[in-house]
């Protein structure tokens, strides 16, 4: 079936259900708003979204993108396709790499497939709101087999590195996906190779290294105390560790499916781990290639860290050290979510997966059933066996986390914005920062569900909106690294004058009316502003004799738009040139 073709339709279409089977209740209309996953029908290209503000650009170039194309194709859309291509990428992904690594067959495949897709990871991140994180991890069997290609030798080398700046650049979409496919790629090519490589994931990621220069945020200090809050969490039963190696863990208890808090975490952490164990050898073994088992082998050294360094991150000790590195090290601040990094277990997860499931098909015999035909042989009932045996594992990986199945259970799905906010963007005409009330980033509005989410303003509206950064996690709050929205906040809190948020280039105060928060001596500043837009959603009040601040000059605009075309260039250009040469090598054959 493979040799003829077909076996990659097989693996392509059955990633393709799981992936809408997944995201099923996102294909209606409506955006996805859930906690940090804010999608609006149009955005705009502020300094913020270009990462050019008080804030580390940790959405960039994600937010640009949608600035760039939202204006053509709604933005909802947008975050749509990505996520569901993205959960597709991952499952085919896993597959292509089982099948060009361990000449796994299409069962094998399968089973490859649904451990990159049906796990507990992409559930929380799913829950989490982290869409665009989901594209990085996607990247990441992409970016192995394209190492593996290009440690290989393979002829049509221009091809492998073409797949691989793809890789880079998708899984760039955010900082920390970048690191991913980056480490991912470092670790897995040739010695000679790494300065390429290194090259080309500084150009994949110029947006965020880019922005972080620029804006000065990299220099600054994270809280520290964002690495307690953010530790990997130990799911009962498990361990910090066990929860680790089971692909869960998430910092946000609230954040997980229902099936992670009973006894099913450890069923199916345990059937996970027995039917990855059983590919270990084989896939520290494979040399059908060149260049296979170097490729097989750090990958499993690759999940070993990705598991070991969140475990130690979660230890007093360890805490202590990254509390260090992030007080005293530029952009450490990366590394305080460490449960993040378990991602790079995937690829060789779903790697010991397919070569576990081929290596118990083989030992069942091949000639058990008896031939329908008397050309029928051993060889010709052996697929069967296989695909019963790779059944049998997808069951086992599927039903433990039932309810990761339409969007973890309903909980990922499509909500409608008021037209409150298309009236209070277009009355934003006028220069000036834009402070909103209540205080603090996350919202409940009555059209977004139970869980909260970060506040849509700063996506919606044409001009900056001014955040604090501030993070309420685990019962206690993690600052941002900017101050000028602070002091704002501050203001707005204790009844400050009009003169004063004028003076510091507040040229807006948008009140969202219906959604918990602290409004504070708040009423006593509004009454000095004003009234330029209200109704039971939404109040916009201007904020007279504004002072406009200087913000981004224009060539550190300039040069971020340049770093994002950049970034735009290489995600289109690498995939086309893969492509091209994949097809020029096949016409020459």
């Amino acid at each position: 079936m493979d040799e003829s073709g077909q076996g990659r339709w097989v693996a392509a279409v059955y990633s393709a259900v799981g992936a809408l089977l997944v995201a099923g209740p996102l294909l209606g209309p409506g955006y996805l708003l859930l906690r940090d996953a804010v999608s609006t029908p149009r955005s705009y290209p502020t300094d913020s979204a270009l990462g050019l503000g008080d804030a580390a650009p940790r959405a960039v170039p994600q937010d640009a993108l949608l600035a760039a194309l939202s204006p053509v194709v709604d933005g909802g859309l947008i975050v749509k396709v990505v996520l569901v291509v993205a959960l597709w990428a991952a499952a085919y992904g896993a597959a292509v790499l089982a099948r060009e690594l361990l000449r796994a067959s299409i069962g094998p495949q399968l089973v490859a497939s649904t451990v990159a897709l049906w796990n507990p990871y992409v559930a929380e991140r799913l829950l989490q709101g982290h869409w665009s994180l989901l594209t990085g991890y996607a990247a990441l069997p992409w970016t192995a087999l394209a190492a593996y290609r290009i440690r290989a030798g393979h002829r049509g080398n221009r091809a492998a590195w073409g797949a691989l700046a793809g890789s880079l650049a998708a899984a760039g979409l955010t900082p920390t996906g970048a690191l991913l496919a980056g480490c991912t790629a470092l670790v897995l090519v040739r010695p000679r190779h790494l300065p390429a490589t290194l090259a080309l994931w500084v150009a994949a990621s110029a947006p965020w290294l880019t922005a972080t220069f620029l804006s000065g945020s990299g220099s600054e200090p994270s809280d520290p105390a964002g690495i307690a809050a953010f530790a990997a969490r130990a799911e009962p039963g498990l361990g910090t560790l066990g929860t680790l190696i089971g692909l869960g863990g998430i910092w946000n208890s609230e954040a997980v499916p229902d099936s992670r808090t009973t006894p099913l975490a450890a069923i199916g952490t345990v059937l996970l781990l027995v039917i990855v164990a059983l590919g270990v050898r084989a896939v520290a073994t494979c040399a059908d290639e060149p260049g296979a088992r170097h490729v097989g082998r750090a990958l499993l050294l690759l999940a070993a860290v990705a598991i070991l360094f969140p475990t130690l991150g979660a230890t007093a000790w360890g805490m202590h050290v990254l509390e260090w590195l992030v007080a005293n090290v530029p952009g450490a601040g990366l590394l305080r979510d460490t449960q993040k990094y378990v991602a790079l277990a995937m690829p060789a997860y779903a790697l010991c997966a397919a070569a576990g499931c081929a290596l118990l098909a083989r030992r069942f015999p091949a000639g058990t059933t008896k031939p329908t035909t008397p050309a029928a042989t051993p060889e010709t009932a052996r697929p069967a066996v296989t695909f019963t045996v790779a059944a049998v594992f997808v069951a086992l990986l599927v039903l433990p986390l039932f309810d990761l199945a339409w969007g973890v259970g309903g909980a990922v799905q499509a909500v409608a914005y008021p037209s409150s906010w298309q009236r209070v963007a277009e009355r934003i005409d006028d220069p000036g920062d834009v402070a909103v009330l209540p205080g603090g980033m996350f919202r409940k509005f009555r059209y977004s569900g139970a869980a909260p989410a970060l506040d849509p303003a700063p996506r919606m509206l044409p001009d900056d909106v001014l955040q604090t950064g501030e993070l309420p996690v685990r019962g206690r709050t993690v600052t941002g690294e900017g101050t000028r929205a602070a002091e704002v906040e501050t203001l707005l809190l204790h009844g400050g004058s009009a003169s004063d948020l004028a003076r510091l280039g507040v040229g807006w105060v948008l009140v969202e009316l219906a959604t918990p928060g602290p409004l504070g001596a708040s009423e006593t500043t509004l009454a000095q502003l004003e009234p330029r837009y209200q109704d039971p959603e939404l109040a916009l009040y201007r904020v007279p004799g504004v002072i406009e601040l200087r913000g981004s000059s224009t060539t550190h605009r300039v040069l971020a738009c340049a770093a994002h075309f950049l970034w735009g260039a290489i995600l289109i250009a690498g995939p086309l040139i893969a492509l091209g040469a994949r097809a020029r090598s096949r016409a020459q054959r």
